[in-house]
């Protein structure tokens, strides 16, 4: 019985700790010279700004949704043409979700994350967008 106790309390903790660390990323949004915004709207046409940390793979800028706090990701599906600002440019493009194929593999490879931040994120589900620009 007390081995089942310790195990839920650490799970209780381990829960804890993910929420408190996801809730703070998504209500701080740290901004550096390396993180772009993005201006997605909702469904009532407001934009909403998120805070991410892009990538660029053969010349394409993608962001990954790597936290469980998605709902920024959400509407970018339900409206994918969005306002990037992106090292002192804004512009329209377009996201395009990357869902399977090879494009898919090569992104999850080149952009791998570590376990400590799998762990402490509570290993949520990836998934990636592509940002093209519209002509």
């Amino acid at each position: 019985m007390k081995i089942f106790k310790v195990v839920f309390v650490l799970a209780l903790v381990y829960v804890g700790t993910v929420v408190l660390f996801e809730s703070s990323i998504g209500y701080i949004q740290p901004q550096g010279a390396g993180t772009l915004l993005l201006s997605v709207k909702d469904d009532s046409g407001e934009a909403r700004d998120r805070v991410l940390s892009p990538f660029e793979l053969n010349g394409q800028l993608y962001v990954a949704v790597n936290h469980w706090p998605r709902q920024w990701y959400e509407r970018l599906l339900d409206n994918p043409i969005v306002t990037l600002t992106y090292r002192g440019e804004s512009k329209k493009t377009t996201a395009v979700p990357i869902m399977a194929g090879s494009e898919l593999k090569e992104i999850s490879e080149a952009y791998e994350l570590g376990f400590f931040i799998r762990f402490l994120t509570g290993f949520p589900p990836r998934e990636f967008a592509r940002l093209d620009d519209i002509p």
